[in-house]
């Protein structure tokens, strides 16, 4: 059998109270292969968009730009967690019912557009060469510093006055990768003077994929395959060139292409429309940095 045979992405509509490895374990056994892996994680209370590697696509992962994200969440007013999060233990409470939304707004919009941002001390950022969950588990002090991010868009959809004196807000955020929705909510309960943590996350978008192209576990375990094929999986997440076939061959066996000016990883394919490798051009070659069909598989 060709190892392209099955070979794409998988995106998942992940449920919660799942890992990320929980995910792909579960793959591996409906789409019977060892060779899946993810770009990204999610947390194990947040669903949604999950992007896997099945197979030879398992070399694009690190390739893939998904440096754009888009959630929708609860956040919770008046509380504040050890984890930002509706998972960790409730330091803190008082009545949020006074804040208005015109309070909300303005540190919203402080939250918005490139901010400086101190992640949770519970998230998988490494310190030393440690996960600084796994310092904390240990009993350690776990100092993060701030790192800059890009919240392109923070909108409350909706408020819910609770009668215990919480106030809930739905939220969508776009963000570049590396911000935590978590460490938002932190933060505009502090900025409001009340506390604040996530109660629900939902991923809708990475980079160009969506929940449009995701598939819940059930519903992969009903067609076990995967959601782009490898050629529909380049074509999605790259910029492509189309090439002849002395210039597929040339790839395919390991040489380069003349340049054209194109920036950053594209996929180049040939005629047929099939994927013959992942290219980026520096000086005066564009070579491949995955090669999807090599010569003993065309």
């Amino acid at each position: 059998m060709s190892t392209l045979e099955g070979a794409g992405l998988l995106i998942v509509d992940k449920a919660a109270g799942m890992t990320s490895h929980d995910v792909v374990a579960r793959c591996r056994k409906l789409l019977h292969t060892k060779k899946i892996g993810h770009a990204g994680t999610l947390d194990p209370m947040a669903t949604g968009v999950l992007v896997l590697g099945v197979d030879r696509a398992t070399k694009m992962l690190g390739l893939l730009a998904l440096t754009t994200k888009s959630y929708s969440a609860t956040i919770r007013l008046g509380a504040a967690t050890t984890t930002d999060d509706a998972e960790g233990e409730v330091v803190s409470t008082v009545s949020a019912l006074h804040i208005t939304d015109d309070d909300i707004a303005e540190h919203v919009a402080a939250l918005t557009g490139d901010i400086s941002q101190v992640p949770s001390s519970v998230s998988a950022i490494k310190i030393d060469g440690r996960r600084a969950h796994a310092l904390i588990r240990a009993g350690e002090e776990v100092v993060i510093p701030p790192r800059q991010v890009v919240v392109s868009k923070f909108h409350v959809l909706a408020r819910r006055d609770e009668a215990d004196g919480f106030v809930d807000l739905d939220v969508e955020v776009d963000c570049s990768s590396g911000t935590y929705i978590r460490a938002l909510a932190r933060d505009l309960g502090s900025a409001l003077g009340v506390g604040g943590h996530l109660t629900a996350l939902r991923r809708t978008v990475v980079g160009p994929f969506t929940l449009e192209h995701a598939r819940t576990l059930e519903e992969l375990a009903e067609n076990p395959a995967v959601s782009l094929d490898i050629d529909t999986a380049a074509l999605t997440a790259f910029p492509h060139r189309t090439i002849d076939a002395d210039e597929a061959e040339s790839l395919s066996q390991g040489r380069w292409l003349e340049p054209i000016g194109l920036a950053g990883v594209y996929a180049t394919v040939d005629s047929e429309g099939r994927a013959i490798a992942l290219v980026q051009e520096k000086g005066k070659r564009a070579a491949s940095v995955m090669v999807v069909r090599p010569a003993t598989l065309r």
